[in-house]
């Protein structure tokens, strides 16, 4: 794409986050549109040599040592932004921030409880500065202007927020301890809501000319996505133990094996059931009193499984999908490769190949999955070196870092 024309091209985003939460919640925003300027210590943000590594980052012999000085991780992440150098310990760069700030909707960063306001950027600070600004924080378990924890002042990584939530402990083979996700949900999951909590306070700002401060736990968000430990326990006191590869309460709703790997398959309903035993050639399944509906399908397990798992065993993916596809909810289970040979993939724009600069090959990075009609969305920046738009971000905001 040539430009931001996403609906949040009128918005400026300030974003002092590093690493993995808070960079996905403003990557969102940034292929929304939104004028996201990375603000970076001067060693970078920690994540650039994070592998995958482009060859010429890794390689101290080439010519251009550094022709990309950022690795795939950090790439997804920090696509459709601008990266300016600030040093925070340093009282000029302060005041930098700060006038950026001063023409900025918001400001988010993630760091621990206290140490902006340490450095003399926190919120109050801004705020002075600027009003209507929103000011988003993302830590581990929220910032006590919002409510006191306990854990206020502990570091936190995904796989805390995971395991805390009780994430880990529904997730992985019946029996088990729990598992962590195969993907940082502890991370990706709070930085999503964090884009949702900016975007709704610079709506609020907006209309009433207040600005406000807004945080997002990590633990408070793992909460809300593992509703159903709550509600199970809210409701019955029943906890949830690992779910293993099937549903809690229905049947079949789950991955079962095939030849060359798996397939997921949900037929709850009477309509899907019937759909499924058709497809395998068991009308006998229909009236069976262990398998009549959902619920005696989940109590009698271990028989069900059995019976659809001997149908499944005996075909490859792609021959269980061509038997039920379109007619049972079903899908593969998707290695990389199969996802960049998908046609779902290719025609919905999810693969984005660009070029690396310096000596690199082409490489390749999640797009977006928000789509729009009238206002498109996508890749309009590769991601930036360290420190690449310093002078055309300063100039922009009409700052001269050499005044006294």
């Amino acid at each position: 794409m040539d430009g931001r024309t996403g609906p949040l091209s009128d918005i400026t985003v300030i974003d002092c986050t590093m690493a993995l939460a808070g960079p996905f919640g403003t990557a969102l925003l940034a292929d929304l549109g939104a004028n996201v300027i990375k603000v970076e210590p001067p060693k970078g943000d920690g994540a650039r040599s994070v592998p995958p590594l482009p060859p010429d980052y890794a390689n101290p012999n080439a010519a251009e040592p550094a022709g990309a000085d950022y690795g795939g991780y950090f790439a997804s992440i920090n696509r459709n932004k601008r990266s300016i150098v600030l040093d925070l310990k340093a009282v000029a760069d302060k005041e930098v921030l700060l006038a950026l700030c001063g023409n900025a909707d918001a400001i988010v960063e993630n760091m621990r409880v206290g140490v902006m306001d340490k450095l003399g950027v926190g919120y109050e600070v801004i705020k002075a500065r600027n009003p209507r600004i929103v000011y988003g924080a993302l830590r581990g378990f929220g910032d006590p202007r919002t409510g006191e924890s306990p854990y206020a002042n502990w570091p936190a990584y995904d796989i805390v927020a995971q395991s805390m939530s009780g994430h880990a402990h529904i997730t992985g083979p019946e029996g088990s301890i729990g598992y962590p996700s195969g993907v940082s949900v502890g991370d990706i999951y709070p930085g999503t809501l964090m884009a949702l909590g900016l975007v709704s306070a610079v709506h609020h700002a907006r209309a009433t000319g207040e600005g406000q401060f807004f945080d997002v736990g990590m633990y408070d968000a793992m909460l809300a996505l593992t509703e159903t430990v709550i509600a199970n326990y809210g409701y019955e006191r029943k906890e949830l133990g690992p779910r293993g590869q099937h549903h809690p309460n229905l049947m079949p709703f789950g991955i079962f094996p095939t030849r060359d790997g798996g397939v997921a398959i949900a037929a709850p309903t009477p309509g899907h059931w019937q759909a499924l035993c058709e497809a395998m050639q068991r009308p006998d399944l229909l009236d069976d009193e262990r398998t009549r509906n959902t619920y005696v399908r989940r109590r009698n397990q271990a028989f069900v499984e059995g019976e659809i798992s001997a149908w499944t065993a005996a075909r490859t993916k792609q021959e269980v999908v061509a038997a039920i596809g379109g007619k049972v909810p079903c899908g593969p289970v998707n290695t990389a490769a199969d996802i960049f040979a998908d046609p779902h993939v290719k025609a919905r724009d999810m693969i984005t190949e660009f070029e690396l600069p310096g000596a690199n090959p082409k490489v390749a990075i999640v797009g977006s999955p928000i789509k729009y009609t009238a206002t498109p969305t996508g890749f309009y920046r590769k991601p930036p070196g360290l420190g690449e738009h310093t002078d055309e971000v300063l100039a922009e905001f009409g700052i001269d870092r050499s005044a006294p």
